[in-house]
């Protein structure tokens, strides 16, 4: 009987027994190089315009997220600050900095400043800022310690994974929406207080104090009505 296949078929079909082979190996080893620091540019600060420090603004000053990131309670976009936000205080103080002469040059021409975006989520990826704080997740669960950097930088890598566990366990994270913007937040401080408004409210005791922050967390989940089973649904995030 005649043969059928070519003698270099044998040969192609051993290559493909041995790229079969090491493919998911190939496959493996570059989703692990994208996932580190040097590729998602964990802990890199960004260069900007002009060197703002969040650790001069909001742990020196005390100034609170909100009066730079105006939008972050109604928008999906939490907003960067108009140079007039910036010149109500530099209008009358560091004047004649150098540093903010790209400010003044704003605020004189009108023209925006151009900030380089720190996270910069893909175009496929559906996010609210809003939807998240009034719920109760604090800005330091996906900014990290924002409030000590000099220059700001990318210190938690927002991978599709790390979303899920908290969309999948919101009670681990989750906090009474008044401490949404606190960096020395104590939990059994905040337990205590929930404890007691719930009892002013209801003219009755919690039946068993939350004794860590799941538990304090699965009270929030129901206080603030959201529905965990909905949270891992695939059109929450790519719509």
């Amino acid at each position: 009987m005649p043969q059928i296949f070519h003698s270099s078929t044998n040969t192609l079909a051993r290559a493909s027994i041995v790229l079969a082979a090491i493919a998911p190996l190939g496959l493996m080893m570059a989703l692990s190089a994208m996932s580190r620091t040097y590729f998602v540019r964990l802990n890199v600060p960004v260069q900007q315009p002009v060197p703002f420090s969040h650790e001069h603004h909001s742990n020196e000053l005390g100034i609170a997220c909100q009066y730079c990131h105006v939008s972050v309670e109604k928008a999906g976009n939490a907003g960067l600050p108009p140079t007039h936000t910036c010149m109500s205080c530099h209008s009358q103080i560091w004047t004649n900095s150098p540093l903010l002469e790209p400010v003044r040059e704003s605020y004189r021409s009108q023209t925006p400043l151009k900030w380089n975006k720190v996270w910069d989520l893909p175009d496929f990826v559906y996010f609210n800022h809003s939807i998240h704080v009034n719920k109760g997740i604090p800005c330091q669960h996906c900014h990290g310690n924002i409030n000590q950097m000099q220059i700001t930088y990318k210190s938690v890598h927002h991978s599709m994974a790390w979303c899920l566990d908290c969309h999948r366990a919101p009670e681990k994270y989750i906090r009474p929406r008044e401490e949404v913007y606190s960096f020395d937040y104590n939990l059994h401080a905040a337990i205590e207080r929930y404890a007691d408004e719930h009892a002013k409210a209801t003219g009755k005791k919690l039946e068993q104090i939350p004794r860590n922050q799941v538990e304090f967390g699965q009270l929030l989940v129901q206080d603030a009505n959201i529905n965990k089973k909905q949270l891992s649904d695939c059109w929450i995030c790519h719509r």
